[in-house]
């Protein structure tokens, strides 16, 4: 899964790249600096050919470390519970349920989300542990992301002149460059987690052996 993280990361940074060849066309093009109309015609082709590729390469990448952060989410909940973990209000299932429920989904996933952190750093004692401002962090930018996002997809379906078209194509960067700040801090965030959670097995299996041992 981190490493499709980091390959959304590339694939991001690439598109951003993409897009900001296609603003400086959209711009030459409202600035009359094509003399030729086939160069014009030509660019455009090559411009559409190129978005068209990266978007597809974008869209995959994007369905599958979508569904692969999904599954460590309810394998991390999971986990929790298996470390000693009690009381927890989000079910495995449920914590990745509410992302599909609109509204619900803009504060029910973080809730899970904190559950599953705190129960990872001290699953007997989770209910006191402190959020972490990572989590903070991370649902800023996912919110953020998606309204951009949502914005950009709505604003696709009838952008037609070029005005139009060089403000779609700046929202789409915006949206872009918070994917990436995303991606970032859901790795930082899942690697915290996973350390947490290896840490706490560890000294459930050290307890378990100074049992046996006994």
């Amino acid at each position: 899964m981190k490493y499709f993280l980091y390959i959304q990361i590339v694939v991001v940074t690439v598109a951003i790249a993409s897009n900001f060849m296609e603003y400086q066309l959209l711009s030459d093009y409202q600035n009359g600096v094509y003399t030729s109309q086939e160069k014009a015609i030509a660019d455009g082709e090559t411009n559409d050919q190129r978005q068209q590729l990266i978007s597809l390469a974008y869209i995959i990448v994007f369905i599958i470390s979508g569904f692969l952060i999904l599954k460590w989410i309810y394998r991390a909940n999971y986990n929790a519970r298996q470390l000693g973990a009690s009381g927890m209000k989000f079910t495995p299932g449920w914590s990745v349920g509410w992302y599909f429920i609109p509204i619900f989904n803009l504060w029910k996933p973080y809730q899970a989300m904190r559950e599953i952190w705190k129960a990872s750093h001290a699953p007997t004692d989770w209910t006191n542990v402190a959020t972490s401002s990572d989590l903070r962090r991370w649902w800023f930018f996912w919110i953020v992301s998606s309204v951009i996002a949502n914005i950009s997809f709505r604003f696709s379906m009838n952008a037609e002149g070029l005005n139009e078209l060089i403000i779609l194509n700046v929202v789409d960067q915006a949206s872009e460059l918070f994917s990436i700040s995303l991606a970032i801090v859901t790795l930082i965030l899942i690697n915290k987690i996973y350390l947490a959670q290896l840490k706490n097995l560890h000294k459930k299996v050290n307890k378990a052996d100074e049992f046996i041992n006994e």
